[in-house]
This record gives C-alpha cells, structure tokens and sequence, in this order.
C-alpha cells in the first residue's frame, strides 16, 4: 500500500479521464498502466489515466470522473494505492449530529461552531462533512453533506457513504431511540468504523469496569438504586456520599449526602439558582425529603462514596481529562482542566457557581515542588482508566471525557466517564493551544480508523 498526498484539481473534460502528474505516478506505481479503479468512499469507477508533466503531486479529474463518484470539491487529501489497480482518494469522513434549533448558518444549531471546527483542522488531510440520519440516501447509499467553503459558508454536496463516522449525536434521547440505533447498525453492517457510539451513564461505567482489578483500584464505592438501608449503611461506612441520576449532566439533580455522629444528617442541593444546605435530625425524615422531591426517579439514582479532595479557600477540587484516541490508536490527555467548586455547592460546574483554572493552579498551591509528580501520576492513571473502559466496552471509543478527583493524600479517582465530553475547559485562555490539540486529534484518529495515515483500522 502506497499513501501520500495530492492536491486534487477538477478539469472541464467530459470523459472519464484521470490526469496524473509524473511524480504522483511513480509514487502510486501507476507507470506504464493505461486504467484504475478510483475509489471514494463506499463508491468505485473505472477511469482511463494518462501522464501529466508538472512537478509535485497533483490529480486531474474530468467533469465525468467526479460527476460518476462524486467528488466533493478540489483541494489537498490524502491517496493511496490499494493494490490490484485501485486508487482511493480521502479518507471521506462524516460527522453525525442533528439539526436541533438550526437556523441559517448554523445548520447544526449550537454544534455548528465545534463541527465547522473539526472540519477546517481536517481541510488539508481528508473530504469532511457534517450530517444527519435524516441525510443518508440508504438505497443509493449515499449522504447529502455539509461542507465548508474557503470563506466558512456551508454548502451541500451528495457523496458516498463515507470511510468513517465522528458520533457527535448531542442528547441521550435522539441516540436511544430505534431509528438511531438502527441508523448505527446500518454502518457496523456495512463495516464503516463508527465512534463514541452512545453516550455513558454512570451505572454503566462502574458495571462496566467491576471486574477490572487496574480500573476498580481508582474507583469510589458505588451503588446503583440503593435501598435506604443500603444508603444508610454507606453513610456510616464513609460519612459522606454522592446521589446522583445515572444518566444525568452538569451536575443536575445531585445530592451531597454528610453524616455526623452528633449533629445528624445534612444534605446540599442546587435548588434554581441557589445552593441549599438542609439539616435534619433522622435518617428517616431526611430520606422522605428525597423521596418527595425525586418519587420514581430515585430508581435510577446511583450512591457513590465520598472522597476527601484537595481544597483552595475551603472548596474542592476536581479535574476533568479530556482524552483522545489518537493517530496511532493510543489513549492520551489532549487537555486537563481544574473545576474549583463554589461556595457551598454540591458540584464544581461553573454553572453552579465554579471556576476554572489550569492544574498547576491547583495542585501547586497544594502539593508545593510536588505538584508536577502528581499530576504524571493523575495522566498515568487517566491513560489507565480509558484504556480499561476501552477493553470492557462493547462498541468503538475514541473520545472521553473522565471526571478525576485528588484526595489530599495524593491517591487519584475516578468518578464519572462521559463519551461524548463538553469542550469547557478549553475556553479558559491557558487552554486554547490543547483545544486545538484535541481537534487535530479527532482528525487523525478519523485518519487512523479509515485505513489512512497508515492505520489498520481494527
């Protein structure tokens, strides 16, 4: 297999002719054939090719060849011989979402922005689109595109099914209903490599890794659908504990639960705008309290054991890594925030008063000359934890985003796992160089999983 680089032009000829510059040709080992195959995507047409004297690596398509495989636009991509006379162009790389509150410009509504990202990183390297299930064409198998001109405009192109699918799918209702699922087996059975096929919930993770002795090590205790007598025996194993719902986000609807020998029970909530801090004398009236507010929902809430974190002016700390598969299939930490928690808030989402700030902020003020060990050490066991979630899981990740805790004697924890991350972090200014990291990350990965770049894609 030879894999370089060329810039596709587009010619006005009629016939189905590919004009190759000379040093292209010996690249691909074209020299002395009179015909190929050109591939792009799931879609592949025979075409006469003929020598082109200029230098560099360069691809002439006539009207005829990129009407018949529709090519999307000229530029720089990668190309490939696969033996036995084929060429493939690309790789041709979608990313799946949907159109919720889209307007003009914004076809994928508050997404937009983050795809036209993902996109522009990709220009050079790979024919990327955006789309939704509504855009696949399954018996011409084909796909009405979004792709970004040079001045940012969106413009629709149909192609073929593409080599490879970013899953960026924005709620858990859309991604658990039958249409999508079968949308997602449709390119399994196809073997179209898709990944972050669904979003975790929190029950999941920890089933997923309970029988992982490197994961379970960095795990907190935790317990789907508890029993009060459960809760209660939770309280006074570890006096302090988490409830939260299983599939939630951004810290809606957890409950910090604090057991003191001689004072009882308090509880802190986020109540509208507000942090609300309750004490109560039982365990009993403090269960009814939870039990009024949540009903039915309590059976998908999950009690996690308490950690003691490191603290700045009296508030915990965690940390969210964001983690990438990257070019070469490995785990790593694209980028790693500080969430600061507010004052008297059960989470450190900054929606709920919380603040951002970089790791060496925090760990520095708290760990003094050690601060960098620990933090080798956090990545260490991040890398660890992905690798792990990976080897459990039965579908294609790529991406995580993994909720990770201190505790003030240095042990790291992991407390929820998320596939399909938010990008926070990374607008807090120290971070913006590993936003862009991130990016080019989900591109190579693409690259990777195409059988581009060199990749196996297995």
């Amino acid at each position: 297999m030879s894999l370089t680089t060329c810039n596709v032009h587009f010619s006005q000829a009629s016939d189905k002719i590919v004009y190759v510059s000379r040093p292209l040709m010996g690249q691909l080992r074209l020299s002395g054939k009179k015909s190929i195959l050109l591939r792009l995507g799931g879609e592949t047409i025979a075409a006469a090719i003929k020598p082109l004297k200029r230098a560099g690596n360069h691809l002439y398509l006539s009207a005829g060849v990129r009407q018949s495989i529709r090519i999307p636009k000229p530029g720089n991509v990668f190309v490939q011989a696969n033996g036995d006379n084929e060429i493939q162009l690309g790789p041709l790389v979608g990313i799946l979402t949907d159109m919720i509150h889209s307007s003009e410009g914004y076809p994928f509504g508050t997404r937009s922005g983050f795809i036209k990202q993902v996109i522009r990183s990709g220009d050079r390297k790979a024919f990327m689109f955006g789309f939704t299930p509504g855009d696949i064409n399954w018996q011409q198998e084909t796909v009405n595109g979004y792709f970004l001109n040079a001045q940012g405009g969106w413009y629709r192109r149909i192609v073929p099914l593409p080599d490879v699918i970013y899953n960026r799918l924005p709620n858990r209702k859309a991604e658990t209903s039958a249409y999508i699922s079968a949308v997602r087996e449709r390119f399994v059975k196809r073997q179209i490599p898709i990944f972050n096929w669904s979003f975790l919930n929190k029950a999941d993770v920890y089933k997923l890794l309970d029988n992982d002795p490197e994961a379970l090590a960095h795990l907190p205790e935790s317990v789907p659908n508890p029993s009060s007598a459960k809760i209660k025996e939770l309280l006074d194993k570890h006096k302090f504990l988490y409830y939260k719902p299983t599939g939630g986000s951004l810290g809606i609807g957890i409950y910090r639960l604090t057991y003191h020998p001689r004072r009882g029970y308090f509880v802190r909530y986020r109540r509208g705008s507000e942090n609300v801090l309750v004490r109560y004398s039982s365990f009993q009236t403090m269960m009814r309290m939870l039990q009024a507010r949540l009903g039915s929902r309590m059976s998908s809430y999950v009690a996690q054991q308490g950690i003691r974190l490191i603290e700045l002016d009296r508030c915990p700390i965690d940390f969210r890594f964001h983690m990438h598969k990257n070019g070469s299939n490995r785990w790593i930490a694209a980028g790693i925030g500080a969430k600061k928690a507010g004052r008297g808030s059960v989470t450190t989402h900054v929606k709920n008063g919380g603040s951002l700030m970089t790791p060496s902020q925090a760990l520095g003020r708290t760990f003094g000359d050690n601060a960098d060990i620990i933090l080798d050490k956090a990545r260490r066991v991040a890398v660890k934890l992905s690798e792990a979630i990976e080897r459990n899981y039965p579908h294609r990740l790529g991406e995580l985003g993994l909720d990770i805790g201190i505790d003030k004697s240095g042990e790291v924890w992991m407390f929820e796992a998320n596939a399909k991350p938010g990008r926070s972090i990374f607008k807090l200014p120290a971070l913006r160089s590993e936003g862009k990291a991130s990016v080019s990350y989900i591109v190579d990965h693409c690259l990777y999983l195409s059988r581009f770049q060199g990749g196996t894609g297995q």
